[in-house]
């Protein structure tokens, strides 16, 4: 949840803060003289902001998980506790076990909530942190389990991936806010109205980001299932079935103690149906998929 939060807020930003500064200095205009639109341009336009956005987001993914969660990275060469050097060997010896030749940076932050991700613009500048609530919460071999499946997520590239989708998401947002901020502004009169395309701009690309993002949880809840794999091969399947279940009889012990959203919004998505919203599917069904699962 807090990888794929981050990124698509992070994007959302830095959408808006280029499109309103390009605005302001009149680059990209996509209006003929006659006060139609030139669908080339926009679109070649709206490409070059969609992917520019995605690009920064995912160059940024790092330095605002560390920022906005608190992150304390571990340094392998200092003198840490006996918890922290466990973690940070068990992370490098499954980032080697999958090939990785630069260790990921291994990073703690303080939460009640059980939870980790990974993140990072590439597989030699990634980040893997984990939550003090999962590290209370969990025995070993669970998280070695969830280890080996946020160190699957950079092994195979999901940042990467997921930033050339939100860019294409990007590229439809910035068309189509702009082709409805016109519309919108013909139905004013002509001396407001490039106030009202300003305005409409921003309020159409907020919309259809929130629209957009529909299509980046659909891959997030996809690339869930890789990633169980994943872990299963680097950390051994019944260690990250172990580690599912555990999460499943946390999830289930919260709701019981009437903290639903805890639950609900920070671990996997409602039981028997997955929310459109929802970045990983239900557990029980990541953990049917696994030990169905044959490798």
């Amino acid at each position: 949840m807090k990888r794929i939060f981050l990124f698509i807020l992070t994007n959302l930003l830095v959408m808006i803060t280029i499109g309103i500064i390009l605005s302001v200095f009149g680059v990209g205009s996509y209006m003929n003289e006659q006060g139609g639109i030139n669908f080339q341009q926009l679109l070649v336009f709206s490409a070059i902001v969609g992917f520019t956005g995605a690009f920064i987001s995912l160059a940024m993914s790092r330095w605002m998980a560390k920022m906005m969660m608190g992150v304390q990275v571990l340094n392998p060469q200092a003198n840490l506790t006996g918890s922290e050097r466990e973690l940070v060997d068990m992370v490098h010896r499954i980032a080697r076990n999958a090939g990785m030749s630069v260790m990921p940076e291994v990073g703690i932050y303080e939460s009640k909530e059980v939870n980790a991700f990974a993140t990072g613009p590439s597989k030699r500048r990634s980040l893997v942190a984990i939550s003090t609530g999962l590290l209370e919460e969990m025995d070993r071999d669970a998280v070695e389990g969830i280890v080996g499946h946020e160190v699957a997520h950079i092994v195979n590239g999901d940042m990467v991936t997921m930033t050339l989708l939100q860019g294409v998401v990007n590229t439809f947002v910035v068309f189509l806010s702009r082709i409805a901020a016109w519309a919108a502004s013909r139905f004013v009169k002509e001396d407001v109205a490039p106030i009202v395309h300003f305005i409409a701009v921003i309020v159409f690309q907020i919309v259809f980001s929130i629209l957009g993002s529909l299509v980046v949880f659909a891959y997030s809840r996809h690339r869930e299932f890789h990633a169980d794999r994943g872990g299963a091969y680097l950390a051994g399947k019944d260690k990250m079935i172990h580690a599912l279940q555990t999460l499943q009889n946390y999830k289930d012990r919260v709701v019981s103690e009437k903290q639903a959203s805890v639950a609900t919004l920070k671990i996997s998505g409602k039981p028997g149906k997955t929310s459109w919203f929802s970045t990983h599917p239900d557990l029980g069904e990541r953990i049917r998929a696994l030990q169905e699962s044959q490798f």
